[in-house]
């Protein structure tokens, strides 16, 4: 019998690009204010375009935060700093339009529903921040359980952002985005078919250059062995890309959660990350169903996993829970979902403790991803739930 064959694609973007700007503006924004008040409520969310960045939404909470100034070194670090990119960190004007959280919601997520019916049980006195579904992911392609098309894509942007930062490739600018293409042999990814960059550059740099200079520091040392002498590489094949970033297209908070997530490869319930603190079951959910997903399939149940949990407004504990294995399951996915109850506490306040959520470290998370990364310390990458399953489906 033959093993079908297929290719499938994910994209990323670098910090850079406007829509990850936005991401990285509104994450900070929560971390401010995490910082000092951890039991603020916030759901922030930043749009930019040339010379322009507005940052609204609703927050609660008892500190101060300078809004322009947080925005200003935002993008000083990203690397805005420079009049000829079209968009300055110093010359941007800054409005903030921020108010309070609504009472009605305030209400539903400090005491949860079961609470209010008389459970004294301590982990239901959180209510989920809003109704949502969301989905966690997870496939043997790759050490860190992620399909290699979006695991390749984010390093390749990451590498871009560093090579330009550490100057290694000088006429890099900013903005960039990459996309890579993945041949399958089966679910068994077997080579690379093609890479594709697109890479924001100084207005005096030949093409041949680029070309050069990419494949050299960006693409070779990332793809490593799994680019073959048959792989099609890409750069630029729009030509030029001189003038990028806020200067060329609008960015907003939430636009790329494909690229946050799982790259296509898994289902998604809609809501965005960003700029949102964890009892917003749209980020924190999503985390908890990610560290199942990873968990099953680190205890060799299942070679690919999808958890998908749903979440009503001001209740604590989920309105469903359901595993899709895809066939590669040791057990049925229903035996699957009965240990996974089993095993995991997949209530809002309860994921929060377990993953220490009220704190400064949303930053970062804004761009390459927010699963799979092995440059950060992400309590739900961790695989320490997988002996526990393992013993549990016996």
């Amino acid at each position: 019998m033959t093993t079908s064959r297929s290719y499938r694609t994910s994209e990323s973007v670098t910090e850079g690009h406007p829509d990850k700007v936005a991401d990285r503006i509104s994450d900070a924004v929560l971390d401010a204010v995490l910082r000092d008040d951890p039991s603020s409520h916030v759901a922030c969310e930043t749009f930019l375009t040339t010379g322009l960045v507005v940052v609204g939404g609703e927050i609660t909470t008892k500190t101060y935060v300078d809004i322009p100034s947080l925005v200003r070194r935002v993008l000083s670090d990203i690397g805005y700093d420079r009049p000829e990119l079209g968009f300055h960190f110093q010359d941007c004007a800054v409005l903030s339009a921020i108010k309070e959280q609504s009472k009605n919601i305030a209400d539903a997520v400090g005491t949860s529903s079961e609470t209010r019916e008389g459970s004294k049980d301590p982990l239901n006195e959180l209510g989920a921040g809003d109704q949502g579904i969301v989905f966690g992911y997870a496939r043997s392609d790759t050490e860190t359980l992620m399909p290699l098309t979006i695991h390749l894509a984010h390093r390749l942007a990451q590498r871009m952002a560093a090579v330009r930062k550490d100057k290694t490739v000088p006429f890099l600018r900013p903005d960039g985005k990459t996309q890579v293409t993945v041949e399958y042999e089966g679910d068994r990814p077997i080579r690379v078919d093609t890479v594709l960059l697109a890479a924001q550059h100084g207005p005096d740099v030949a093409r041949e250059e680029i070309e050069r200079e990419l494949l050299r520091h960006v693409v070779e040392p990332v793809l490593g062995r799994w680019l073959d002498e048959k792989a099609l590489v890409l750069i630029n094949t729009s030509g030029q890309f001189v003038i990028g970033g806020p200067a060329s297209d609008s960015g907003v908070t939430g636009r790329k959660i494909i690229v946050d997530t799982y790259g296509g490869f898994s289902s998604h319930g809609g809501g965005a990350f960003s700029g949102k603190d964890p009892t917003k079951v749209d980020r924190t959910g999503a985390y908890m169903a990610r560290y199942v997903a990873k968990n099953l399939v680190a205890a060799g149940l299942a070679r690919e996993v999808e958890v998908e949990i749903a979440y009503a407004i001001g209740r604590a504990a989920p309105l469903a829970v359901n595993v899709q294995s895809y066939g590669t399951g040791t057990v049925s996915d229903e035996r699957l979902r009965n240990v996974v109850l089993k095993t995991f506490d997949l209530r809002p306040k309860a994921i929060i403790d377990a993953f220490d959520l009220l704190r400064p470290i949303y930053e970062p998370l804004s761009a390459y991803g927010h699963f799979g990364r092995t440059d950060l310390d992400l309590p739900w990458e961790r695989t320490d739930a997988a002996d526990r399953l393992a013993r549990a489906i016996r």
